[in-house]
């Protein structure tokens, strides 16, 4: 499967201005089989109720039943399960779907075809959802662009329910301008239809892609592509007086500006553009604030204290100083983030009453390793320390609630943790440690 998809991806190289007219045979017994494997065996069920290990019982038989249907122009992808999750930092419900098991098979080779189509085509400011990139990639780039290039503003913009938005119709468009072949044209089209089922009813999708689909994150990054990315760099920059600079993860994006009016008009501008493809500008998350070296001097001088800070991948980034009294970005976890991540510890912990001791500290230490290795970044000490402060307070009410008796008191819990001690913060991520292939685009 490798081969083919590199195939795919040096006719995407070789031939930049044409439609790549055969990808629909890409998706075949052999590289579905390789899906199913490749595939998290805990992945949650769809409406048919059918898991990895039921459809893997005659896995032959089953993928050979699907291409089947697939060369008769007779598969029809099922409606998505639609479950709802806790969105961060608010009592607002994320909406999720959950495919079935054949169609997840389907939407793994599809995103996997489009991109090694698409990464030829995605910008570097595009960070998410594409190999060797990551959410630490962004960071890492977003604190050069700030700290080594001319920035004194900086638009902190949300696009309001994204993924509930995307036009259909707009998408496909985008789709056919790099894509050539109908048989994979429909099969996408067939997806983004296929409807959701909430609560024994099924509701048509006439738009949005749904997130928990595997072909939701590159078709986010195609509609972001044109919409955005292309847009920024090719119109946008050339328009402005001073540099301009787009860092984007999904549908996350900072903009970055020398000037205020470059970024008062990017602004105006960003919001008619979002109408013309479906999408809306999210106001009251969206704004307009004087970051960077001179605004720290700036505000300093006229007594208007520290510049105003903005939040971007789970962290909230701040005006400071180095060690040598210069001007440094620094970042902490965002308050939203921190009061989530405590409160599902703490739920977690709740469900966990009657489990083992040792599992249970054996999988609290495992969390917060995770934590770490997220938010463990440059200058967050300070919040990852506190977080294992509130979750070591946190386990020792957990031991107390085990049992209506006082079997245990801060003594014998520290004695517990010295033989069964869970991780202390510590930062594993160097926000200055960037790859220089990733900043080569910044002039």
């Amino acid at each position: 499967m490798g081969t083919e998809l590199e195939r795919i991806a040096e006719m995407a190289r070789k031939h930049p201005d044409e439609k790549l007219t055969t990808l629909a045979h890409y998706i075949n017994e052999d590289t579905l089989i390789g899906c199913h494997h490749d595939m998290d065996r805990q992945k949650a069920v769809g409406v048919d109720g059918v898991n990895w290990e039921t459809y893997g019982q005659d896995l032959q038989a089953n993928v050979d039943r699907l291409m089947q249907r697939m060369r008769k122009g007779a598969y029809r992808p099922q409606p998505v399960k639609r479950v709802y999750i806790p969105k961060a930092g608010s009592d607002k419900m994320r909406p999720l779907g959950i495919p079935c098991h054949e169609d997840k098979l389907v939407q793994m080779q599809v995103s996997r075809i489009l991109d090694a189509v698409y990464e030829q085509e995605f910008l570097d400011c595009s960070f998410g959802f594409r190999p060797n990139r990551n959410c630490h990639d962004a960071l890492k780039v977003l604190n050069h662009v700030i700290e080594k290039r001319h920035i004194n503003y900086v638009v902190d913009a949300d696009i309001k329910g994204f993924f509930d938005n995307v036009n259909h119709t707009v998408l496909m468009e985008f789709l056919q301008m790099r894509i050539g072949d109908p048989k994979l044209l429909s099969l996408i089209k067939r997806i983004l239809v296929a409807g959701v089922m909430e609560d024994g009813q099924l509701k048509l999708t006439e738009k949005g892609v749904p997130q928990g689909g595997a072909t939701s994150a590159v078709l986010a990054n195609v509609y972001l592509h044109h919409v955005l990315d292309s847009w920024f760099m090719e119109v946008v920059k050339t328009h402005c007086k001073g540099e301009a600079h787009l860092v984007r993860y999904a549908d996350d994006f900072v903009a970055c500006f020398q000037f205020e009016v470059d970024a008062k008009r990017f602004y105006a501008s960003l919001i008619k553009r979002l109408e013309k493809f479906g999408l809306e500008v999210a106001i009251e998350k969206t704004r307009i604030i004087a970051f960077g070296k001179n605004a720290s001097h700036g505000r300093e001088e006229n007594s208007q204290g520290k510049p105003e800070t903005f939040d971007f991948l789970g962290f909230t980034h701040y005006c400071g100083k180095g060690s040598n009294g210069q001007f440094r970005v620094k970042r902490k976890t965002s308050a939203k983030k921190y009061r989530t991540a405590l409160a599902r510890m703490k739920e977690w912990l709740h469900l966990n009453l009657i489990t083992p001791t040792a599992e249970v500290t054996n999988m609290v230490a495992m969390k917060l390793v995770g934590h770490y290795r997220y938010y463990g970044i440059t200058d967050n000490s300070g919040m990852i320390g506190n977080f294992y402060y509130h979750i070591r307070r946190m386990l020792f009410k957990w031991f107390c609630r085990r049992s209506q008796k006082t079997g245990m008191n801060w003594d014998k819990y520290q004695r517990y943790l010295n033989r069964f001690p869970i991780p202390r913060g510590r930062i594993t991520v160097n926000i200055y440690d960037v790859r220089p292939e990733l900043i080569s685009y910044i002039r």
